[in-house]
């Protein structure tokens, strides 16, 4: 089922997924920020969150032969067993390299229940921090 989940989450992520996040995620979704302490629950927050990653981990448009062409955001590794898919990640943002996975968790429907979003190093925490939150307050949220 994970192998299902991971290859509509790579269409959504190329913008190929009819349904978006919809579809893939479960209502009762839990989202683990590297930057929000508490967790996030619920789909409307879990999509707040990852759109506003979208649009801020592409990264500096520095390579072509990532899954979007024009970002340097790509993945690098992927272990997938059982309901669980641990995603690898690449990208840089204004010149500094972030590295970090994905951990996803899924339901026998094949909807996403748990998605983990884990960073390194400090310059790329603190990075990203700044970025997702002049997104997230760009998209009504407000810290």
């Amino acid at each position: 089922m994970i192998e299902d989940v991971v290859d509509r989450w790579e269409q959504h992520m190329r913008g190929d997924l009819p349904g978006g996040l919809d579809e893939l995620l479960d209502d009762d979704v839990i989202f683990y920020s590297p930057i929000v302490y508490t967790p996030q629950v619920g789909k409307e927050l879990t999509t707040l969150y990852l759109t506003a990653a979208g649009q801020t981990f592409p990264g500096d448009a520095t390579s072509v032969s990532s899954e979007k062409k024009g970002s340097s955001f790509h993945y690098t590794k992927k272990v997938l067993a059982g309901d669980t898919a641990v995603l690898e990640f690449e990208t840089s943002m204004q010149g500094k390299y972030v590295n970090g996975v994905d951990i996803i968790r899924c339901n026998d429907a094949g909807k996403i229940i748990e998605f983990r979003v884990m960073i390194r190093p400090l310059q790329a925490v603190n990075q990203v921090h700044a970025n997702m939150k002049a997104m997230l307050e760009r998209l009504g949220m407000t810290f």
